[in-house]
């Protein structure tokens, strides 16, 4: 992984591009939404301008997260990325609920010969938010991968959602075209139902964050081989961890031959908390306690 210097500095290059084709996309899609007469594209557009209200949330998230340690915090600001991400879903989620209220009101209004049937305009700007939105979505992924942010992958997750939602709006948008008006507002349910599903699991990823959930069993598994691999360390008795933000807290019990000296066994629980710090760049924290065993 990356310096602190490196995370910021590639989040920040990353939220920049995204605020830049998300501002871009949303007036693009918004003109097309009106001269088309297209309501699932004028929904689409409002989830483009929620993404550049987002990612403004993730740099402010970022930015405070990689704040150093005080007295006031003495484990730091991680968490912070956490709250980003929370205040992110939320936006995302009540934007899905605001898109699908919309339309199901013009779906239960029965009137479908009333409905305007969506210009070739409407059909152009779908297509064209499809293929930027998946780019962006790959883009963001990638780099968050790099980095291991969280509040960066659930932008990543915004871009997808935003993907997702202009194929159901080509898809509406060409129904309403071949005659079947309904298909507009339909497809801005069904537009919902994508934004609704990508908030929940950004949500949930950062909630797990939050209280200090585990690391998967695998990750597990390679700390205590780790330990075991020092010379000394005769068994690992406890293993704990905690995912604090992006970050990993361990607390870990080795085994040592109860008739060595303090200064060996400190010596012993120095190589565990090196090689565990050296093998595992996300462990931010290691406190290793050395009970007494028979060699």
């Amino acid at each position: 992984m990356g310096t602190e210097q490196d995370f910021e500095k590639t989040a920040m290059h990353v939220s920049a591009v995204s605020i830049a084709a998300n501002f871009g996309l949303t007036v693009f899609k918004l003109l097309a939404g009106v001269a088309a007469h297209s309501g699932a594209m004028i929904s689409d557009a409002i989830h483009s301008a929620s993404d550049v209200f987002s990612t403004v949330v993730v740099i402010i998230g970022i930015r405070i997260s990689r704040k150093a340690s005080d007295k006031d915090h003495p484990y730091g600001h991680e968490r912070l990325e956490c709250v980003a991400a929370i205040v992110l879903a939320t936006i995302l989620a009540f934007t899905g609920l605001g898109i699908g209220y919309t339309a199901l009101r013009q779906i239960a209004g029965g009137d479908y010969d009333g409905l305007a049937v969506p210009g070739r305009l409407a059909l152009v700007a779908a297509a064209i938010s499809i293929l930027v939105k998946e780019a962006m979505y790959q883009y963001t992924k990638i780099c968050a991968k790099r980095i291991d942010s969280s509040a960066l992958m659930a932008d990543a997750w915004h871009h997808r959602s935003d993907a997702l939602s202009s194929v159901g709006a080509l898809i509406g948008i060409g129904g309403a075209r071949l005659g079947f008006p309904i298909f507009d507002p339909a497809a801005s349910v069904v537009i919902c139902v994508f934004i609704e599903k990508a908030a929940y699991e950004i949500f949930m990823d950062a909630v797990d964050k939050m209280v200090d959930k585990a690391c998967d069993e695998e990750t597990e598994k390679a700390l205590t081989q780790c330990a075991l691999n020092q010379d000394g360390v005769l068994g690992v008795d406890l293993l704990h961890t905690r995912v604090f933000g992006n970050k990993i807290y361990v607390d870990i019990e080795i085994r040592a031959d109860g008739d060595e000296t303090l200064r060996q066994a400190h010596a012993i629980a120095e190589r565990v908390h090196d090689s565990i710090e050296k093998n595992f760049p996300k462990v931010k924290h290691i406190m290793v306690h050395v009970n007494p065993g028979e060699a």
